[in-house]
């Protein structure tokens, strides 16, 4: 079994009627299941008052369902987001008679050029993206994942009789039961004491795979949401990173050293101050240096959306790689 994971950037609970509800906080999870076959649907509920909530859900997808029933800010702060976030699978939705015609020129460039339009037929939708599901499992058996786990955690509890329970996504590798991990960014270890994925006991899980793990050698407050359980000696925590950056092309002028930035990878949001910009050429790709109070977890050459909360309409800068 793989799960296909689906951010759905649409009117409030418009995924209700594509699986059945799930944990909710600022995002709220949608399943559906059918035999081997499983999918998560993501919703940003407190977007757009909350940007986070549209990062979180954009950063964790493996495709995108983006309804557009107008065309305003929040239509095109999505746009942006996605094509930071580089989530280039996906598909249209377009409602109130707006035509393919009309948002061409505003998706020209991005990532969202590529998304296929498709009807609101939510029946005709649940199937196809359980198809997916099912392909990917395919694959994933043919090709087994191999590598080190990486599991960000988005949720963390007690429950009774069990102890310490993560909830979380494989972003990469493989975790088994009984894995020892360290929980980043802190010194500490846990070990795997059960998997669940949809409610389901499982041995082992692969990227895209929604889980709940039941952890033992930890509290659940020595945890928070954007910590990584991980086995992959590669993956790494900074309080300073550096990067060269690429600016959405609205963006108006050269950031400058003191700005305060939220730096965005995986289930981390953190604010990050600029310390450095080097610009050689293009003022939109400069090189950077941001520092940051809390440390942030992430693999080699890891892609981090940049966001701004002070800029008004226009809050995503754009995306940085990381050294």
């Amino acid at each position: 079994m793989s799960n296909l994971t689906v951010a759905v950037l649409a009117p409030p609970d418009y995924a209700k009627d594509l699986g059945k509800k799930g944990t909710t906080s600022d995002i709220t999870f949608y399943n559906l299941k059918k035999g081997d076959a499983t999918v998560t649907f993501i919703e940003p509920t407190r977007y757009p008052e909350k940007l986070s909530s549209l990062f979180y859900a954009v950063s964790i997808s493996d495709r995108v369902i983006l309804v557009v029933d107008e065309i305003n800010a929040t239509f095109g702060e999505s746009v942006l987001m996605l094509q930071c976030a580089n989530k280039p699978a996906g598909y249209l939705i377009l409602k109130n008679y707006i035509s393919p015609e009309q948002i061409a020129p505003l998706i020209k460039g991005t990532v969202v050029e590529q998304y296929e339009t498709i009807e609101e037929d939510m029946v005709g939708l649940r199937e196809k993206m359980l198809e997916i599901a099912v392909k990917q499992t395919a694959h994933g058996k043919a090709h087994e994942s191999t590598g080190k786990g990486a599991v960000p955690v988005d949720a963390h509890f007690n429950v009774k009789g069990v102890g310490v329970v993560v909830l979380g996504f494989v972003a990469q590798g493989m975790i088994k039961k009984h894995d020892t991990l360290k929980v980043l960014p802190t010194e500490k270890t846990v070990q795997i004491r059960s998997i669940q994925k949809h409610d389901d006991d499982a041995e082992n899980a692969i990227p895209g795979d929604r889980v709940g793990l039941a952890l033992k050698n930890i509290e659940s407050e020595d945890l928070d949401r954007g910590f990584v359980l991980t086995n992959d000696p590669a993956i790494r925590h900074a309080t300073t990173i550096t990067g060269k950056a690429q600016l959405v092309k609205y963006w108006p002028a050269p950031l400058k050293e003191g700005m305060v930035l939220y730096a965005g990878h995986w289930m981390q949001f953190l604010p990050a101050r600029l310390e450095k910009t080097v610009v050689e050429g293009d003022w939109r790709m400069p090189i950077i240096t941001l520092s940051m109070e809390k440390a942030l977890v992430y693999p080699p050459n890891a892609r981090v959306v940049l966001h701004y909360l002070e800029g008004g309409k226009l809050r995503v800068v754009g995306s940085l790689i990381l050294e």
